[in-house]
């Protein structure tokens, strides 16, 4: 495929709950900026929900720019999904987490607090350990978090960890909606659990797509939900966020590749990462996020204008 040429289609239709658009034409391929991977054929992925999809869409669109023949397999799946097919070469690059890949991935327990340490370790041990090299580090942090409806937060002066935990033991008709995942995750509920000293009974818990969970607290269904602290819709929508004093893991974002993969074009991948990731502070991914989930505006349109501003469109 020649430079210029526009992506093979991501896996068809996005998740209704994730967002109401969707998805975009065969993945944007915007105006080359060079033709430094010219030749080079790439499988770039993402995990399922809006930030990831968003992050994968925006690297497939920047290495296209610069000549690659890129597949884009965006919205591939779940962490685990995403994760074996990359360790499979099934995929060559998506963007993962520092605290998914410490704890998750590598089995791991007790990160550290510091964003450069925890990705330093993180990514020294996944290269040893799976030849799978870490690639830059967001400047955002989003974690996994709580928020509450609206109304109920008002009510109560807002929560904290244990004032939820709290509030949880003294009502039990309380309900908090999960995804799937997030009880059973080793940084996941277990941590609230453990930090606040309750443990969240199976008839508190609801289990939701990701982002039925939003809508569903902010309309009062759930009291309170897990929520990804960079989501767009936590200022959009009649929810609070719980307070946390410092209890979950730290998720500042890298692109995980595959080792032979990026060592042949090395420098390339460093650079674009570095222009990609330098500006995401946690206040311009939440606005990104916003403009798929709250403005319905196309992953791909969201990714070429956000390269158009950094000047990799």
């Amino acid at each position: 495929m020649r430079k210029g040429t526009k992506l093979v289609a991501a896996s068809a239709g996005l998740a209704m709950s994730l967002s109401l658009a969707a998805c975009g034409d065969d993945g944007g391929s915007g105006s080359a900026t060079g033709d430094r991977l010219e030749g080079v054929s790439l499988t770039v992925g993402s995990k399922d929900f809006t930030e990831n999809i968003l992050l994968g869409e925006i690297l497939a669109q920047a290495l296209a720019n610069e000549g690659a023949d890129v597949t884009n397999q965006t919205n591939l799946g779940g962490t685990s999904v995403a994760r074996e097919a990359l360790l499979a070469g099934e995929l060559n690059v998506y963007p993962e987490y520092n605290g998914t890949g410490w704890t998750v991935h590598l089995g791991n327990e007790d990160p550290s607090q510091d964003p450069e340490e925890l990705y330093t370790v993180t990514a020294e041990a996944d290269l040893e350990q799976n030849d799978i090299k870490w690639v830059g580090r967001s400047p955002f942090n989003d974690t996994y978090g709580f928020a509450a409806n609206g109304d109920l937060a008002a009510a109560e002066g807002g929560f904290d960890f244990d004032s939820m935990a709290a509030y949880l033991e003294a009502n039990p008709d309380t309900t908090v909606c999960m995804e799937s995942e997030f009880p059973d995750r080793p940084d996941g509920l277990v941590l609230f659990e453990e930090a606040t000293g309750y443990t969240v009974p199976q008839s508190q818990q609801q289990i939701l797509d990701t982002g039925l969970i939003y809508t569903e607290t902010a309309d009062g269904n759930c009291d309170f939900g897990e929520v990804f602290t960079t989501d767009g819709r936590i200022g959009a929508l009649n929810l609070e966020l719980v307070d946390d004093p410092g209890v979950m893991i730290l998720y500042n974002v890298s692109y995980t590749f595959q080792n032979d993969v990026y060592e042949a074009n090395a420098d390339v991948y460093d650079e674009i990462v570095e222009e990609i990731l330098a500006p995401l502070d946690e206040e311009k991914m939440a606005a990104l996020n916003a403009q798929v989930d709250i403005d319905a505006v196309p992953y791909d349109r969201v990714a070429s204008e956000y390269l158009e501003e950094i000047g990799l469109g």
